[in-house]
């Protein structure tokens, strides 16, 4: 028997999963909060500070193997010494937003960029912050030999900083200089962005490994949060997963890249070797939240007055676009509410309206990826909100498949200890090619599946006799929402 473990290190926290490489049982748990650090700039000595505290007392005795996963959309620039050069830059920087504006027209458009690498610029990717650092920052963007992201440097410090950089494809993806379509890094991006080429990490295949450490460990190639977490969770083609958060996010595992011209689905790979489109929503729970306060009452007590109306909220609509939105294209507007009435205007039917509005606003999203041609078979809903009654009871039948509701874990460190257990097991030749396997791109070894853990314990709600209610409540919603916005949510599709 193997003993693994997944470290994850999120914006917040490191979070550590020991546990048997074969059956995926958690041996044992490790946790500790980074130190805080508020804005888009953070010194990454707190990521390792954080991860010697989550390690202590012996958490890692035994194991033979550890996966990395870490935040996404971080960059760490580094000069020819592998040092920093500043501090890392982190999540959505909103100083980079101009940036991100300058690099679309660079390349001569947000359709230019979709094609080049399946996505167009953010605050968020990596590219974007390159684009700031030499626009803002020139004299530290002249120093900028190379450079990482956070869980690419976290497997690097493991292995106690050799020469060869690696990372993954899931982690590459989310760069905006890497092509989830043809698999290759596109340099001249880079050049684009900063002025000048850097060294980028080596790519690893989905069962790499990095290398070992001193002491002999495995260090598998690693990756982002949101592919380790869709790894751990054991999602597959078929499947979809909405993410409840303030704002919303919608992906599913593909078999190919989804190169859409208009920028709303960005196209990234997953930790296994096929893809991840993900449509993102800039509302989701914090609708709930703003209505609850309007009522006086919390998430709870919103879920309680929601399930006192009925289907469709008595005639009222909610367009949940409380901070403009993305899915569909209208970063300017707000939310509205329609279709008041005196016999409708009580507390109940607004807050099912809320209830109703934002999983219509997040079904609009997975509309983007079925008319790509993803199926969905099934829906995971992630966040705490998902452990509403009222939101278990109303989405099925408005996403018109089952609802799969996993029960809280730490799923991006179960991903990243799978990874690391899926390496080990190559490595040593106790996973090996299934009969008939073909060979890898060009002609490289033939591929080996992954260990086969137990799915999350979740529930299950399925739509039943209310799909068809549930069906008439979105047509309501769109009509609505074509009515006050027309021809926006066309162009999405």
């Amino acid at each position: 028997m193997g003993i693994v473990a997944g470290l994850d290190s999120s914006s917040e926290s490191t979070r550590i999963v020991v546990c048997d490489a074969d059956t995926g049982a958690v041996i044992r748990r490790g946790y500790a909060p980074h130190p805080v650090e508020k804005g888009p700039e953070v010194d990454p000595q707190a990521w390792l500070i954080s991860l010697g505290e989550a390690a202590g007392s012996g958490l890692l005795e035994g194991v033979q193997a550890i996966g990395v996963s870490a935040q996404p959309h971080g960059l760490l620039p580094l000069d020819v010494e592998g040092n920093l050069v500043r501090p890392a830059l982190v999540g959505n920087d909103k100083r980079a937003q101009s940036a991100a504006a300058d690099l679309i027209d660079s390349l001569g458009g947000r359709t230019a960029w979709a094609q080049a690498v399946g996505a167009v610029p953010q605050a968020t990717h990596a590219v974007t912050k390159l684009r700031w650092l030499a626009r803002t920052e020139p004299a530290h963007a002249a120093r900028i030999a190379e450079v990482m992201q956070p869980h690419d440097w976290l497997a690097w410090q493991l292995l106690g900083r050799p020469a060869r950089r690696t990372t993954d494809r899931g982690g590459a993806s989310a760069t905006g200089f890497w092509s989830a379509a043809t698999g290759a890094y596109r340099p001249d991006l880079v050049e684009l962005a900063l002025g000048h080429q850097v060294r980028l990490p080596e790519l690893l295949s989905p069962s790499g490994t990095a290398g070992f450490t001193p002491e002999g460990l495995l260090i598998s190639a690693g990756t982002g949060e949101t592919m380790a977490a869709a790894f751990g969770l054991g999602v597959g083609e078929g499947d979809a997963v909405v993410s409840l958060g303030a704002s919303g996010s919608v992906f599913g595992i593909h078999h190919e890249a989804l190169v859409d011209p208009s920028g709303t689905i960005t196209s990234f790979a997953d930790a296994t070797g096929r893809h991840l489109p993900v449509v993102h929503t800039s509302n989701a729970v914090r609708v709930l939240r703003g209505a609850a306060e309007m009522l006086g009452t919390d998430l709870e007590g919103l879920s309680e007055l929601a399930m006192n109306s009925s289907p469709g909220a008595y005639g009222m609509v909610l367009l949940p676009y409380l901070e403009g939105e993305k899915t569909p294209h209208l970063p300017h507007t707000a939310g509205s509410l329609h279709g008041m009435r005196r016999d409708s205007m009580k507390p109940e039917h607004l807050a099912r309206a809320a209830v109703e509005g934002m999983l219509c606003g997040l079904a609009d999203a997975l509309d983007v990826l079925r008319g790509r041609g993803m199926a969905v078979r099934r829906v995971f809903l992630l966040g705490a909100a998902a452990e509403l009654f009222a939101v278990q009871a109303v989405a099925p039948a408005l996403f018109g498949v089952p609802v799969v509701v996993p029960q809280p874990a730490e799923y991006a460190a179960l991903g990243a200890a799978r990874q690391a257990a899926w390496a080990w097991g190559v490595a040593h030749g106790t996973l090996t090619p299934a009969g008939g396997a073909e060979s890898g791109p060009g002609g490289g070894p033939a591929w080996v599946d992954p260990p086969q853990w137990p799915a999350a314990t979740s529930q299950v709600f399925e739509p039943g006799e209310e799909l068809a209610v549930g069906q008439a409540v979105r047509q309501q919603y769109a009509a609505v929402r074509d009515e006050s916005y027309p021809g926006a949510f066309q162009r999405e599709a």
